[in-house]
């Protein structure tokens, strides 16, 4: 009786290490897949979060479910992330403040190059300059004017301290010897809303936002942040061609995922992005709203994070930019 009790026993006990080898080897995902998106709805980063999403969870086979968890400039959503099992069912899409803050806030609940792996560059895109059409100004050069005749006056919509509109009114401030006063929202979509109403007179707001109400009439584009002009919008000039030499600020969004995601799992989900955003549709999609889509490797988006972690270290510094 012993004898056969504990050839059971043995059995049952082999029996379960097998289903724990087979969990362990399962193909990944077995369940659905979400996706920390740490501003609030109507922003940029969730605006590409949510085209993305669907097509990515065709190419995984699994659902892909966005959590909007919102604060501190991303750092509440990108804290979540960072603790998160690293089994590839938790992933994050963010943009500058990721790196950024780091030079700003005091305290950091996250290592932005320690705490994370590199998925996916997914995309970049310019800021559009605007403002409510009660604002008596056409272009760059009438904007610092009205802003030096009347220091103090006007008000900018941020997403929130040290968010990308923050960053860039901030830089357009410092270049431009003005004072445009910040007026903080909870994210680029309230921000934006608030705008269109005439709470606030100006906005440096995501192309893909903004472009709408802009040719809705709602607001009045002065000029996008980049570099060059957007093909979107071909006829809107760049603020450094219109009136303040030197300014550049362009977005990039971005897929981490906890550190030590496995490397298989990571190579995955990268995949499934670039299939995802390089189906013609979706590529139309983006160059509508004035998006292009990167979709690179983890790789090459590490590499990126080292460069804006750099870049913005120095600019931040220079500055004295603070969020406290």
């Amino acid at each position: 009786m012993k004898t056969r009790l504990s050839a059971a026993l043995s059995c049952v006990a082999m029996l379960a290490l097998s289903g724990v080898a087979a969990a362990q080897t399962a193909p990944y995902p077995l369940k659905p897949v979400r996706v920390i998106v740490p501003f609030p709805p109507g922003g940029s980063v969730d605006l590409v979060a949510r085209m993305i999403a669907p097509g990515l969870g065709d190419a995984l086979g699994q659902q892909v479910i966005l959590d909007n968890r919102t604060g501190a400039s991303g750092n509440i959503g990108a804290e979540l992330a960072a603790r998160a099992a690293p089994d590839g069912y938790t992933l994050m899409v963010h943009t500058i403040p990721f790196v950024a803050n780091t030079f700003l806030y005091k305290r950091m609940p996250y290592d932005p190059l320690a705490d994370f792996v590199a998925v996916s560059l997914l995309s970049s895109s310019p800021n559009l300059l605007a403002v409510h059409p009660s604002v008596p100004v056409r272009t760059v050069r009438e904007l610092l004017a009205l802003a030096k005749a009347r220091p103090g006056a006007l008000n900018y919509a941020s997403a929130g301290v040290a968010t990308n509109p923050h960053i860039a009114g901030e830089l357009f401030n410092y270049l431009g010897k003005v004072n445009l006063v910040a007026i903080h929202f909870k994210g680029g979509g309230p921000g934006l809303i608030a705008t269109i109403s005439g709470e606030v007179g100006v906005a440096f707001t995501n192309f893909s936002e903004t472009s709408a109400h802009v040719k809705a009439g709602r607001l009045r584009a002065l000029a996008v942040t980049s570099r060059k002009r957007s093909a979107a919008m071909p006829a809107i000039p760049t603020i450094d061609e219109s009136g303040l030499p030197g300014y550049e600020f362009t977005t990039w969004h971005g897929m981490l995922a906890p550190k030590g995601t496995p490397p298989a799992v990571v190579a995955l989900v990268s995949g499934g992005v670039r299939k995802t955003m390089a189906a013609p549709d979706q590529a139309r999609r983006f160059s509508e709203i004035g998006v292009e889509v990167i979709a690179s490797t983890p790789d090459e988006f590490a590499a990126h994070l080292k460069s804006e972690f750099q870049k913005w270290g120095r600019v931040i510094k220079e500055r004295g930019m603070r969020a406290e």
